[in-house]
Order: structure tokens, then sequence, then C-alpha cells
């Protein structure tokens, strides 16, 4: 692959975004792309948004369950960009034909205090440099047809990116024990999925180092101000229009979204 096909692979996927219509996985067309071919895709197939007045307003970590790395093939997370228009409040309502196939995961936001600059950041970096954690639900979406993702593929397409949810509530990382931290999420009422903070590489802080460390490697950094998702604490909920969904995150509060 030269820039010219990651260039057009990355028009393709803004499309495929765009229109709301599901493509053939890249992998199937592209079998030779790296990951690393994947990631300038993810930065062309954002361009777009960016150009077009939209901010990055932080990042999102994906694959840092066993299950799903083992799926994927893969022995490490991967991450994407949240832009500003991702963005939603505590309570939303979420048209689903704005989405193509969304899925429902619910997880700890970290909101930074201080910038992060890897290598070498620790979980006790993170945590002094998180100014508050939140509940969050990442509504995942795949713009690549029926879910047949490999790991290029996803990464590729923003890591799955569709669209997040704030909680109401914040609490200081340090006052709680986030590893432990038990997540209900209920679909229409009934409990559809339990974890714990654990579930993001043992535990959450530990997937937003994963993040700090793998960036400073390129020469970026976290800023200050950023929102990082850390990782899915359950199975993912497929949703359609008419569900409300909601998690409770132990100390750290709730989250509540519907899809209309």
């Amino acid at each position: 692959m030269n820039q010219q096909d990651i260039q057009n692979i990355g028009q393709q996927l803004h499309n495929a975004l765009s229109t709301r219509q599901a493509m053939t996985p890249l992998t199937e067309m592209h079998p030779d792309m790296t990951l690393e071919q994947a990631y300038q895709v993810q930065l062309a197939m954002i361009q777009p948004r960016l150009d077009a007045g939209k901010r990055v307003v932080g990042k999102k970590i994906g694959v840092t369950s066993k299950v799903v790395m083992d799926m994927l093939g893969v022995d490490q997370p991967d991450f994407g960009h949240l832009l500003s228009d991702m963005l939603h409040a505590d309570g939303a309502a979420i048209a689903i034909n704005s989405l193509i196939a969304p899925k429902a995961e619910g997880e700890i936001a970290f909101v930074l205090k201080d910038d992060l600059y890897g290598p070498g950041i620790t979980v006790a970096d993170v945590l002094r440099a998180t100014a508050y954690v939140m509940p969050c639900f990442e509504i995942v979406d795949s713009r690549i047809r029926d879910w047949k993702i490999r790991i290029q593929d996803t990464v590729a397409d923003n890591a799955s990116a569709g669209a997040f949810v704030l909680g109401g509530q914040s609490v200081d990382p340090r006052d709680v024990d986030l590893a432990c931290v038990g997540m209900t999420l209920e679909k229409n009422g009934e409990v559809v999925a339990t974890g714990a903070g654990a579930a993001a590489l043992g535990h959450p802080a530990n997937a937003v180092a994963w993040l700090a460390n793998t960036l400073g490697h390129l020469g970026i950094g976290l800023k200050k101000g950023e929102i990082i998702l850390s990782g899915s604490l359950a199975a993912m909920v497929p949703v359609q229009s008419g569900d409300q969904l909601r998690i409770s995150l132990g100390d750290i509060g709730s989250a509540a979204v519907r899809f209309v």
C-alpha cells in the first residue's frame, strides 16, 4: 500500500460514515495492510471532519479484554480519536439512523487535568494527572459490513468509534478503587451485562497508561482537558430504536442514553 491507497481508503471510510452505508472488510480488499498503515488510514478517515470544523476532544481505547484480543489475534489494545460531534450529555437521545450497526458499552471515562507524555507513564502518573473520572456509555459502530473485522479493519475505522455519553457525576479517581468498581448495564429495565473496572487491562488506569506510552513512542502526548475512554467493562450490547440504557458504576455514578 502506498500513501495514495491510504488516502483513498480513508475517504471511503469517511463516505461510509457519512452515508451510513457499510463497506466490504478492508482486510479482504487489502490483505497486506499493516497495523501501522491502518492507523494512517484512521487519520485520513477523520481528516474531513476536522476540515469541517470538528475538534479532537480525546481518545478511546479498545480491545482491552483478553477475549477480544484473542478474537482479533492481537496482544495489545488499540485506540481511536474522539471528535466533538460524538459527545452527548447524560440522558441524551441518539438517532439510530445516524449510525449503521450500533452497540453500547459501559466504561469509565478519565478527564485529564495535566498532560501525559510517555513512555514511562505508570498508573500512579495517570491518577495524578486525572481531574476526575465519570461513568460513560461508548456507542461503538462499524463502517465495516456485519462487523466482520480484523484488528486492521477496526483501527482504520477509527477503532469503531461512533458516539459517547458522559454521566452527570464525577469523582476523584484516588477516592475509589477503580479496579473493583462494579458495573451494571440495564437495557429497557432489564440487566443485560455486568462487569468491573478490572476488565480493562486489570485496572482502567493501566489502559490509559498504555495509551500514553504507545503515543509517547510516536512523539504524541495526551493533553490537559482530554477525555479518555478506558475500555469496555462487559460485552457489547446491540441497540435499536426505542431502547433505553442505563449503567450504574459503583461509587462513580450512573449514565443513561436512549435511541430514537
